[in-house]
């Protein structure tokens, strides 16, 4: 399996992502949104998005795994934030790189009024591709 990643000298140099990743590989991996909850389910770090990035990427981790994958195999997140403001950049990047480390996998940050319950401020999806 191989991730090229490409950021194409006639558009912007993202820091903590790649404009496009080409991915060559037999078997993909769909990672539903991973919400800031415990293994039973429960909320971490309610009204902190700093510990719910945490939570969620943790749980990205975690069920990457169960998958067969790896965070580097990642081509592509979706990263889902209430109330979005640029201040949360940074406090969603230092999570992020816990998980990814430099991998930089292409990624759309979409601002949303709620998430599926009340209190959850972020939610993190991923695709990626292995060798099977």
């Amino acid at each position: 399996m191989a991730l090229e990643l490409i950021n194409p000298g006639d558009l912007p140099t993202p820091q903590s992502y790649t404009q496009v990743v080409v991915a060559t590989g037999s078997r993909l991996v769909f990672v539903a949104g991973q919400e800031p909850e415990d293994e039973q389910g429960n909320l971490v770090g309610g009204g902190d998005l700093s510990v719910q990035a945490r939570q969620a990427f943790a749980n990205l981790g975690r069920a990457l795994a169960a998958g067969g994958a790896r965070p580097d195999q990642v081509a592509k997140i979706t990263i889902f934030v209430v109330d979005y403001r640029p201040e949360h950049i940074p406090v969603i990047e230092a999570r992020r790189v816990e998980l990814f480390g430099d991998h930089k996998p292409a990624d759309a940050l979409i601002g949303v009024a709620a998430l599926a319950l009340p209190g959850y401020l972020i939610e993190v999806e991923a695709i990626a591709v292995t060798d099977g």
